[in-house]
């Protein structure tokens, strides 16, 4: 493999893992409203939130760069605020991959903090613990397994976002170019056999995150 070939599968990595670390604790306090709280506009919300799911990846793209373009709602704010640009950075890929994650981590921290017995948290209350610490001493430790899968999965899924980053990040060598961009690209130019080289590398970054992940979900506690 050469080092553009590393390269490549580094930068997909590590982008993945930016999005999903930052889709964490929106994703969690999320699942905890769906799966503990009742509220008017609850199923407003879920499908909001399914929607990247459903929707076609490019659409979600082309909302994503008409909100982070220069002349976007947020784009602008942020280039006036921060002084820096979105579309077509490496910051652009982190977005998608985390808005195309988001659901996923959302589900799967729903079902784990659903399958958390609610007497655990009440008897912590009848001894004086406030919320904040029954969330931190009882609820989040009991669902930490499964919150660590959900994670696992939108890491997952994170590496093979394609659609979204297309439109937002673009193709650009050693700037935006993930695995899935590039094995498209390659595949565009006919370099087939460079093409199969990288689908053998996500195939094994997707395989090991996702027997990790069904490790942790199917993995009884003792």
């Amino acid at each position: 493999m050469s080092f553009e070939v590393w390269q490549v599968a580094w930068f997909t990595t590590w982008v993945a893992a930016a999005g999903t670390l930052l889709i964490l604790p929106p994703g969690i306090a999320l699942g905890w409203l769906l799966a503990r709280k009742h509220w008017r506009g609850k199923i407003l919300v879920e499908t909001i939130v399914t929607l990247p799911l459903v929707m076609p990846p490019v659409a979600t793209g082309l909302v994503l760069l008409k909100l982070l373009g220069r002349r976007g709602l947020l784009g602008r704010w942020i280039e006036s605020l921060f002084g820096v640009e979105i579309v077509f950075t490496w910051r652009a890929v982190v977005i998608a991959t985390a808005v195309m994650s988001f659901p996923l981590l959302v589900r799967t921290a729903r079902l784990a903090l659903e399958g958390v017995n609610p007497r655990f948290e009440q008897v912590a209350r009848t001894l004086g613990a406030g919320p904040w610490r029954v969330f931190w001493t009882i609820t989040l430790p009991l669902a930490a397994r499964g919150l660590v899968a959900g994670a696992v999965l939108a890491f997952a899924r994170a590496l093979g976002e394609f659609g979204a980053t297309i439109m937002v990040a673009g193709f650009i060598p050693g700037r935006t170019a993930t695995l899935a961009l590039s094995i498209y690209h390659l595949v565009q130019l006919s370099r087939d056999d460079e093409a199969w080289g990288l689908l053998a590398i996500s195939i094994t970054l997707a395989f090991g995150a996702l027997w990790l992940s069904e490790t942790l979900l199917r993995k009884k506690t003792p």
